[in-house]
Parts: C-alpha cells; structure tokens; sequence
C-alpha cells in the first residue's frame, strides 16, 4: 500500500504544481519555484491555454544543507508542498488547513481508487452507471474529491469509487411545507407510479394517517441521518415529515455524487438529491429556486428541441429535468442564511439515458475519454484511425453545442459531467446527451427570436449574458477541462489534434453567415480568451460561510490554441 500511496501522491503533486503554475498562482523560474527556505525544479511541456503538464518522476524538492550545501530528494508529497507553498500564495491558517483536509481526501480516494482499478478494456463493458465509479474525477480541480463532511466510513460507502449500491429512504412531507412541480405531461402520482411499485406505494401509505396530505420524495441515507433527523428534529416529532421507509431499488452515484442513477430499475428516473457536503468549491445541496424551476425549464427547452431540424437530423438528446419537491425550511430560509442551511431536502427527477439509446448504441460519460488509456481502447474497438475517431468525436460535441449558442442564444455547462457521448454500433461516437440543465443555463442578453419567450418568472435560474460570457462556458468546461487534457493523451499530434477542432468551428461559421454578428462576437478562434481560475477561486475564497455560491472572478486571460491552427477539414460534411 505504501509504493501505491506514494505513486498516488506523486501524481496529485504533478497536478496541483502543473495547474498552480498554468493559473499563475505559482511563477517557475526556468521550470524552478523558490518557496522561500526551499525550493522544487521539474521537468514539464507545455500544452494549450499556457497549460503546464508537470513529469512526476522529474519533481525534486532542494534546501540549504547546514554545511553550506545544498540537499535534493526526489519530492511526492503534495501536502508538504502545499504547506511550503503558502506564504508565495499569501494564504491564512483557516485557507490552509481547510484546503489540506481536501487535499488530503482527494488522495485518500485515489489510492482507494488505485487499488482497485480494473484494466481499460474490462471499463468498456461495464454499464455508463457503473463506470462513473472508475472515473478520476475533474481534470483541473486538484481537490478533486475534498467532500468536506464525509466521514472515511461515508466515503467507502456513498463515494463513486465505493461502487456500491444504496437504497433511498423515502419521506413523506406535509403539504404547504413541500411542494411538487412536474413538466405537463407529469402528476405526482404518476411520478410515484413509475418509480415504485405498487406495493411499496401501499405499504408507504400505510404509515400514514391521511396519505393524500402528503407529498413523497426519495432522500439520500447520509443526509437524513446527518441533517434531516437533526436540523429537521421538530417536523420530524410533529409528523411534518414522516419516515416511510427504505425504497427496494438499488442506486449507483454519479461523479457528482448527489445524482444517483437507478441500476435495479435503468429506465427510472436519475435522482437529484442534496448533500451537506463541501466538494469542488461548493455545498452539494439543491437551491430551492432550482427544484422550482426545473420542469418548466425543462418543458420550455422541449418545446425549442422538437421544432428544431437541427437537433433532430443530429439526434442530440436532452435529458430533461422532469419533476421536482421543494421543501424551504421554515425557520433557515430568510436572507443571510448561510446557503449550506437552506438547501438541504428536496429533489429533482431526470430522465433516463438507458431508453434513449437505439439497437447496438453504447453510452458513457464524456469525462470517460480522460480516465487513462480509455480513449486509445475506444479507437482501438472502433477498427478506425485516431483521427477519424477524434474527428468524429469533436463533430458529435460541437455542433450541437454550437447551433444551440448561436441560433437560440443559449449555452449549457458542457464539462465531462453534463454530456454524454453515444456511440453507434461500429464504436464511432454519434449523438449527444445533455443534463443537468437548471442553474447551469444561460441566455444571451440580447433577444433571440427563434428562442421565443423565456420562462420569465424563473429569471434567476436562466440569466442574461453577453456573448463572451456565453462563449466562456464552451471554453471552460469543454475546450479546456476536456478537450485539452485529452490532449496529453498520445493519440495523435497535438496541433493536428487542435485543427481538427478549428477545422468544426470553421464549418459552423462558413455554413451561417446570417449569424456573422454573433459569430463575430464569440470568436471562437481569437488570440485570447478570458481566464477564470478554479484553483485559485477555492483559494481565494477560503472557508468562509457565504449566503449564495460567489461567481468565479476573471484573472486575466488565456491564450487560445484555435488563433494559429491550421483547420483540417471534418470528415463528416
């Protein structure tokens, strides 16, 4: 366990010297940071976006000898860096501490992860459920896995890399303290209907006195045994809330761990549910705003989709956020509560991936083609080249994405999380799958007229953005938390690689000229695009309890690797 743990750990501190380095938090000297009483020298290339890609094997931690000499080890460990790295970051005690408690777990799971790992190609015939938990998590956040609020037991048991099943409890909530929203087509009872049987729904409803004055929803164990039997001790002795009991079906975590997929039952819903934990930046609970409005985000981007010959000739799916319960706290919902106290009960129901897919088609996450060697197993399964498989890959990812932007003026959070790539039966990917759509859809601030009236009344969760804000999310969340780690992968060269996405984006722009004006102010292929850093933003933004989740802030800019590529024409027309 201790070469395992050691890898690990030379490994996660490649990382966060890499990605401190390409955010500017760190500044090497001719590949050298000097921290003061010590110094670190490594080896490094250097990737798109200005992006550092730290060897592991080159890093060597130097100080002063007390003869006058100096001393040089072979240096793995990123706690120690860290910790010798904080006055050149300018961090308090609180920053440093409550950062190295997820530095800390974030290695805790990957060993874990280690020790179990499977071969590539016995990934490829798992189920997309099941494969989540062999995933390594964001590719740029270096505290990938801090999950603040897991216990070591909670992390064996409710983390993706535990790949082990959990059953819901389900509660019961009295009407005027919960509410339900569904898309049209949806009444609560059908949403029960669909999600448990007949007789479980008879034996619920046996625990109640007046089942009828009642609204269900699923809650994960972790947090009714953590904040729902504590923060919510008085409904639960006045019957407000009832316990019903443990749900038959068993649930697989996504990498987002509070979406849950069902794996006894594939075409029931996915389960959106909160977590009172800190993980990547923030508290994993469900803004009530967001449980509001998410059918009626949903039945509102439905309606763009079905009139939409685009999507359909492309066969984009759009997993819609179907069904909600919003639970407020009566007595934690007022202005200045802290954001971790309002957002604990509730939930979302998603539709399901497993029936969208047609005869013979494979699904898996699009963070999947980061998890090392996979991508290369794909394209070795495909019978195909590298670059007609990546060509086909950045086809499927990028026009959808980009008819979506332009001609309706509105962008997802397109990151390995929120798509999913389908590929047909010879291996080759060929359609997408977006989720996760409340909070995390924007519209143009300018009025589009093929978007049509937006769903006013839910103004907070749809906000109004100039294009470049617009574009940002494509840039951030796909070009570089996807498509440029992948670069590192020696699939094929990396020029060639960024061609072959200037090369899509050339394609869209020569077919659109009615949308120059919007084109234009995109700017896909521009020298620079802005830089928000997410590293930096968990530093800067400590461990302080805020009221709402604070907004990334700009740091300069980034420069784009699309400006002086050389565009290599798609092989799908």
């Amino acid at each position: 366990m201790s070469d395992l743990w050691t890898s690990c750990s030379s490994q996660l501190l490649a990382k966060l010297i890499s990605q401190f380095c390409t955010e500017g938090l760190l500044e090497p000297v001719d590949n050298r940071l000097d921290l003061g009483p010590v110094s670190y020298t490594f080896e490094a290339t250097r990737g798109g976006f200005g992006s550092w890609r730290v060897d592991p094997a080159s890093i060597r931690r130097t100080t002063a000898g007390i003869l006058g000499n100096d001393e040089s080890e072979l240096a793995t460990d990123p706690i120690r860096f860290f910790v010798e790295a904080a006055d050149v970051l300018d961090l308090d005690g609180s920053t440093i501490a409550g950062y190295l408690a997820e530095l800390t777990s974030t290695l805790a799971a990957d060993v874990r992860m280690a020790s179990t790992a499977l071969p590539v190609g016995e990934l490829l015939d798992l189920h997309h459920s099941r494969l989540e938990g062999h995933l390594t998590g964001h590719p740029l956040l270096v505290a990938n896995k801090g999950r603040l609020g897991f216990s070591a037991s909670d992390s064996e048991r409710y983390a993706p890399e535990a790949r082990t099943p959990v059953r819901l409890t389900w509660l019961a909530v009295r009407r005027g303290l919960a509410e339900f929203r569904g898309t049209p087509d949806l009444s609560e009872h059908a949403v029960l209907e669909r999600e448990l049987d007949p007789s479980v729904i008879e034996a619920f409803r046996a625990e109640l006195d007046d089942p009828d004055t009642y609204v269900w929803l699923p809650c994960h164990p972790w947090q009714l045994d953590h904040v729902i039997r504590t923060q919510w001790a008085r409904e639960l002795a006045t019957g407000e809330i009832v316990i019903l009991g443990e749900g038959p079906d068993d649930y697989l975590p996504t990498q987002s761990i509070r979406t849950m997929v069902n794996i006894s039952n594939p075409a029931r819903y996915q389960v959106k549910l909160p977590l009172k934990i800190l993980n990547t930046s923030v508290y994993r609970g469900i803004p009530p705003h967001c449980t509001l409005a998410a059918p009626m985000i949903t039945q509102w981007l439905r309606g763009l989709w079905s009139r939409d010959e685009t999507f359909r000739t492309l066969g984009t799916e759009l997993l819609g956020e179907v069904a909600s319960v919003t639970v407020p706290h009566p007595q934690l919902s007022a202005p200045g509560i802290p954001y971790q106290w309002t957002e604990t009960l509730g939930v979302i129901w998603r539709d399901p991936i497993d029936p969208r897919l047609r005869p013979d088609e494979t699904v898996w996450p699009l963070a999947a083609v980061l998890h090392p060697g996979l991508a290369q197993e794909l394209i070795i399964r495909s019978g195909t080249d590298p670059q007609t498989w990546l060509s086909r890959l950045l086809s499927t990812l990028l026009r959808p994405l980009l008819h979506l932007l332009h001609h309706y003026g509105i962008t997802v959070n397109p990151h390995g999380e929120n798509l999913a790539v389908i590929c047909d039966p010879s291996g080759l990917p060929s359609r997408l799958v977006i989720k996760d759509l409340v909070d995390d859809i924007n519209v143009s601030t300018d009025f589009i007229p093929a978007r049509g009236g937006e769903p006013d009344s839910h103004a907070r969760v749809l906000p109004r953005k100039p294009w470049k804000v617009l574009r940002q999310y494509i840039v951030d969340a796909l070009l570089l938390g996807v498509l440029n780690p992948l670069t590192a992968e020696p699939l094929i060269p990396e020029k060639e690689f960024w061609g072959l996405v200037r090369g899509e984006i050339d394609r869209y722009v020569s077919a659109h000229p009615e949308l120059a004006a919007r084109l234009s102010e995109t700017a896909f292929s521009g020298k620079n695009f802005r830089r928000y850093p997410l590293n930096g933003y968990r530093l800067a933004l400590g461990y302080t309890d805020l009221d709402t989740r604070p907004t990334i802030p700009e740091a300069g800019v980034m420069p784009n690797p699309l400006h002086e590529a050389q565009p290599i024409v798609p092989a799908t027309p």
